[in-house]
């Protein structure tokens, strides 16, 4: 299967991904992951993206393209792949349906998760990172240290994240709604979008999601 992963920050996107991407047996490809890859292995985007990056500019979208182009032509992706977090908007989807026709090959699904915004908000205004340990995470309602503001793994000092404020997230959701939500539309106008609630249990969503795209 060829699945496009969208939902608004906060929905769990990379958790399930991981997950499907197993379940399927197919690679879990990221843009985070396209950048570190490029940039590591010096290739030719890799540079170009390096540079538009440490000049604090952002990476425009042919080079971003051009990445997912490369990495959907490995072998492992000969079967399928999911993308997280690319397209990002309704120009990068445009692009990546020519780049899939050229190659004859098409989308089979996007799957939506959506979340309330006040969900989003408390899911992620309520993270506490351990600062001797950022896999260390915990979440003041969902998942509370036994002590208030320790690390229940090391006794080390939790805090929250500038970019975990709910300012910050406030702002993160308007960017995604101007412009990654629209995309939305765009897939749904092909007949392509699956929408699931991404409420419950990590398991739960995982299960939600592959019956919806078995269907």
């Amino acid at each position: 299967m060829r699945i496009v992963l969208v939902g608004p920050p906060g929905a769990g996107k990379g958790t399930q991904a991981a997950f499907l991407a197993k379940n399927l047996d197919i690679p879990h490809i990221s843009t985070g992951d396209l950048f570190r890859a490029n940039i590591s292995q010096g290739t030719a985007l890799g540079v170009e993206a390096k540079g538009y990056m440490d000049r604090g500019e952002l990476v425009p979208d042919e080079v971003t393209i051009g990445m997912a182009q490369d990495r959907m032509k490995q072998d492992d992706a000969a079967n399928g792949f999911l993308l997280d977090g690319f397209p990002r908007n309704v120009a990068q989807a445009e692009a990546l349906d020519a780049v899939l026709k050229k190659d004859d090959m098409q989308l089979d699904a996007v799957l939506d998760l959506e979340v309330p915004e006040d969900e989003v908000v408390k899911r992620i205004a309520g993270r506490r990172i351990c600062r001797n340990d950022s896999a260390h995470v915990f979440h003041v309602e969902y998942n509370a240290p036994k002590t208030e503001g320790v690390c229940d793994v090391c006794g080390g000092e939790l805090y929250q994240r500038a970019d975990d404020s709910e300012e910050t997230v406030r702002t993160r959701l308007e960017v995604y709604h101007t412009q990654t939500e629209p995309i939305i539309d765009y897939y749904r106008a092909q007949n392509l979008v699956v929408t699931i609630s991404a409420l419950g249990k990590v398991d739960e969503v995982t299960a939600r999601a592959m019956d919806a795209l078995k269907k």
